[in-house]
């Protein structure tokens, strides 16, 4: 395998110093715009399979609404924070992935002009058949999991002891599925609906990669001081050369970056209440207020933001990529 260079031409802390990128209009086919990455799809040729260009801009969603506001360098963060990961797993040989290269300046589709503004921002990857399961991991109770939790003793149908706190470690990790969904939020559901869905084989498959890389990561984060509380991701089957989805399973998207993943701070953890966290949640908490007060009802359109809420947002992402890789 290709081991994928770190994005080039910028650091992580030149994040603080740049402008923002909000959106793209690159004359390639097929654009889709997700709520944070714009995705273009290439055309193969001479036996190459089709492949998607992904470029991670500088949006930031809560609520499933994304601001008005970016958050400048936040698109560099991640696509850094995936980078690594995806050489990380790739020399435990866990599973295979979608990512191709990072580095600009090797993608001919992209037009020079516009390669200094993607510089550090894109991944040319492989097409894949996306599988429509979010495949979550949780090693702790946090977010959907503890109100779940909370309500019914269980998570996605799997009975937990009784008695546990937010925040507390469960006492083994657990594949917690949810449905994929285009707009919205994500639902929970259990693994018999993930049977329903792509068939038993697949399901156990999915389930016991999803709680392998999780493991393994979790391992990792904490010898660099960060609890991996929870995390998602997205599998799905390589697109071949004539088109046609193959049999071979890829790990693709984003993977264990602060939009994806729940990264606690190791020395402070305490269980029995809401955990600091390395992501957007000075954003959410921010945001909360306004709905308490009447001022937004978590609909489109969301406000704009203070300079101090973006600044504080992109120092935990910063903050994050140190941690885990340093820099």
């Amino acid at each position: 395998m290709i081991t994928p260079p770190a994005p080039s031409g910028a650091t992580p802390n030149d994040a603080l110093h740049e402008s923002a990128l909000f959106e793209t209009a690159l004359d390639l086919p097929h654009r889709r715009r997700g709520k944070v990455r714009d995705l273009y799809r290439l055309p193969g040729g001479d036996g190459d399979p089709p492949r998607v260009l992904v470029i991670a801009t500088d949006r930031i969603s809560a609520f499933d609404v994304v601001m008005p506001t970016p958050i400048p360098g936040k698109g560099r963060l991640l696509t850094a924070i995936s980078a690594r990961w995806f050489e990380w797993l790739r020399a435990r040989r866990i599973v295979a992935d979608h990512l191709i290269e990072t580095d600009v300046d090797a993608i001919e589709a992209i037009p020079p002009a516009a390669r200094g503004a993607l510089r550090g921002r894109t991944m040319l990857c492989r097409a894949a058949a996306v599988i429509p399961v979010e495949c979550v991991a949780r090693g702790h109770l946090a977010g959907s999991g503890w109100s779940e939790y909370s309500a019914t003793g269980r998570i996605c149908g799997a009975a937990l002891p009784a008695g546990l706190r937010e925040g507390d470690r469960l006492p083994e990790p657990i594949f917690t599925p949810a449905s994929k969904a285009e707009e919205g939020h994500d639902e929970n559901i259990g693994f018999a609906e993930v049977v329903a869905l792509v068939g038993e084989p697949l399901a156990h498959r999915l389930r016991d990669l999803t709680l392998a890389i999780y493991s393994a990561a979790a391992a990792h984060a904490l010898e660099r001081g960060l609890i991996l509380a929870d995390t998602k991701f997205e599998f799905g089957f390589a697109i071949d050369a004539d088109g046609r989805t193959s049999d071979e399973l890829l790990l693709v998207d984003e993977v264990l970056t602060p939009d994806s993943s729940r990264y606690w701070p190791a020395e402070s953890w305490r269980p029995g209440a809401e955990q600091p966290s390395f992501d957007k949640q000075f954003l959410r908490e921010w945001l909360l207020g306004l709905v308490r007060s009447g001022a937004w009802t978590k609909q489109p359109p969301g406000p704009e933001l203070p300079g101090e809420i973006v600044e504080r947002t992109l120092e935990r992402y910063l903050e994050a990529h140190r941690r885990l890789w340093g820099g």
